[in-house]
């Protein structure tokens, strides 16, 4: 559905197009400055504050809403799998952005599993934690401050 919907308004508008990217790189720098500050002020007893499944599921996609780059990149990549000859090439571009959404989820899932794992084992040393949220906030700040600079 992005592709038919917000990637066309994104092609045909700069004004859209721009809007969405600054409001992304305020979000990436709000999520290092979180990420920063929390890493300051973390107790050294132990775990970050849980988030729940719920909360993570909607930082995610606010993250992929806020993403020019991901309506651009479906339109870049899907339409040379679209055969016109089949007709309803909107349908067309759906199922294969779905199939793609699918395959990703199940990456992202793997590596989900694999990431609890090593997080088990990087929260037992504060010290690692306290690195590990100057390390991430700094990365999302940098790359906030980027997209908010960037070019078309």
């Amino acid at each position: 559905m992005a592709v038919v919907g917000i990637s066309a308004i994104l092609l045909a508008s700069a004004q859209a197009f721009t809007l969405i990217k600054l409001l992304g790189a305020g979000y990436l720098i709000y999520i290092g400055l979180r990420s920063l500050f929390e890493g300051r002020f973390r107790k050294t007893s132990g775990a970050a504050p849980p988030i729940s499944t719920g909360q993570a599921f909607r930082q995610a996609c606010l993250a992929e809403i806020l993403n020019p780059k991901s309506a651009m990149f479906f339109l870049a990549f899907l339409p040379q799998f679209v055969d016109p000859r089949l007709g309803q090439i909107a349908l067309q571009l759906t199922i294969f952005g779905l199939l793609f959404v699918l395959m990703g989820t199940l990456a992202t899932l793997v590596t989900a599993i694999a990431a609890g794992n090593v997080g088990r084992f990087l929260r037992q040393n504060p010290a690692i934690q306290r690195w590990q949220s100057r390390v991430v906030g700094s990365i999302y700040s940098a790359l906030g401050i980027r997209l908010a600079f960037q070019e078309r």
